[in-house]
C-alpha cells in the first residue's frame, strides 16, 4: 500500500507535505488521547476506553507507518493526501460514534480535515471530503453510543436540538470548505501572477544582457 513507486502518496509537485499533514495528525492524536482521559478518569465518564484507543491507536500506527516510508521532504499527491484525510475523517466518526455522535461538542472538529483538504487540494477531492464528513455528520445523528454523563447517567437531548447541532455542523463545514478554498485558490493565482511576472523579467534582463554583448562585439569588429 505504502510502496514508494505509487505515487498515490508521492507528488513532484508542490502541495500539502507530508510532515506537515503528520504533526498536525500528531497534535489530533494527543489531543484525543487528553478528551479520553480527563473525561474517564477526571470527570468519571462510562467510556468504551478501550475501543476509543484502539481508533486512536490506528491513527498513530498510520502516522508511524508514513513517517518511516516516506522522507520528511516527501509531497503528497492529492490521491494520497485524500486517503490520509479520509482516513483520519472516518478514524473521527468512530470515536464519536462511541461517545454521543454529534451530541459529543468535539464533532466539531471534522472541520480539521475539511478545511484542510479545502486549503490544499483541488475541488473534486475536496468536495469528496466535505461530502464523507456530512455522510458521517448525518449517520452520527441517527446512530450512535449516547453520551456519557456524570453520575454514571447519559445526556438524553430532544431530537430536534440533536437536529439542529447537525445542521448547525454541516453548515460549518461548507462554509468553512468554501472559504478556505476560494482564499487559498486566490493565493495560489496571487502566486502564479509573481511567478510569471519574475519570469519575463528575467528574460527581459537577459535580453537586455545579449543586446549589450552584441553592441560590443560590434563595436570592437568596427
Amino acid at each position: 500500500m505504502f510502496a514508494p513507486e505509487d505515487d498515490r502518496f508521492e507528488s513532484p509537485a508542490p502541495g500539502l507535505r507530508l510532515n506537515t499533514l503528520i504533526g498536525l495528525r500528531w497534535l489530533a492524536v494527543a489531543g484525543q488521547t487528553a478528551a479520553i482521559l480527563v473525561g474517564a478518569l477526571g470527570f468519571g465518564l462510562r467510556l468504551p476506553i478501550v475501543a476509543c484507543f484502539l481508533l486512536i491507536g490506528a491513527s498513530a500506527v498510520l502516522n508511524l507507518a508514513l513517517r518511516r516510508r516516506y522522507p520528511v521532504s516527501t509531497q503528497l499527491s492529492e490521491r494520497g493526501a485524500t486517503i490520509v484525510l479520509g482516513f483520519d475523517i472516518l478514524q473521527l466518526a468512530g470515536l464519536l460514534f462511541l461517545t454521543g455522535g454529534v451530541t459529543n461538542p468535539f464533532a466539531v472538529l471534522f472541520l480539521a480535515p475539511v478545511t484542510i483538504a479545502a486549503a490544499s487540494l483541488s475541488m473534486p477531492p475536496a468536495l469528496g471530503l466535505l461530502a464523507l464528513a456530512l455522510l458521517c455528520a448525518t449517520a452520527l445523528a441517527a446512530f450512535s453510543l449516547p453520551l456519557p454523563w456524570m453520575g454514571g447517567e447519559y445526556l438524553n437531548l430532544p431530537p430536534t436540538y440533536v437536529f439542529g447541532l447537525w445542521a448547525a455542523l454541516a453548515i460549518s463545514a461548507a462554509f468553512v470548505a468554501l472559504y478556505a478554498y476560494r482564499v487559498a485558490q486566490e493565493a495560489r493565482q496571487t502566486s502564479s501572477a509573481l511567478a510569471a511576472a519574475e519570469l519575463v523579467l528575467a528574460r527581459a534582463q537577459h535580453l537586455s544582457q545579449m543586446d549589450g554583448l552584441a553592441a560590443a562585439a560590434a563595436h570592437q569588429l568596427g
